[in-house]
């Protein structure tokens, strides 16, 4: 029954553009499947070592510095914050051992002077390795 009588019907047209754009889309996630499947469907047997673990553990030195710039190795203060003076106290700290690791802790409100001051201390007396201290936010 047709109640409404006068209207003609539209006729109904299928737009492609949107089937080519999910086809297109369903292709991309083909070829990029395929690719990283090839890499699970290699028969791999990795290499083996014996390492011993290391007998002595590196020599660490802690360099402190507070918010005032007062200097501190190993928890010995020093008198002089020149970086002559904390050449010779780590030279002094790190003794006879080879590859010192140097751990700068900073105060959050030290100067970067300070900061700068020890590693280059650090370095002219040699010493590469140097890290810093940090602490988790929440702590």
């Amino acid at each position: 029954m047709n109640f409404q009588r006068g209207r003609k019907h539209e006729d109904l047209e299928m737009s492609l553009i949107p089937l080519i754009d999910v086809l297109l889309v369903i292709i991309i996630f083909l070829v990029v499947g395929a690719t990283f499947s090839r890499i699970h469907e290699l028969n791999i047997t990795l290499p083996t070592a014996e390492a011993a673990a290391p007998e002595e553990k590196p020599n660490m030195v802690t360099v402190g510095i507070d918010a005032s710039g007062r200097y501190s190795i190993n928890r010995v203060d020093l008198a002089d914050g020149s970086v002559e003076s904390i050449v010779a106290a780590l030279q002094k700290a790190v003794g006879d051992s080879k590859d010192p690791v140097i751990v700068v802790s900073a105060d959050a409100n030290s100067t970067h002077q300070s900061v700068i001051n020890v590693m280059e201390a650090a370095r002219e007396a040699g010493y590469t390795h140097i890290t810093f201290a940090t602490q988790a936010k929440g702590s």
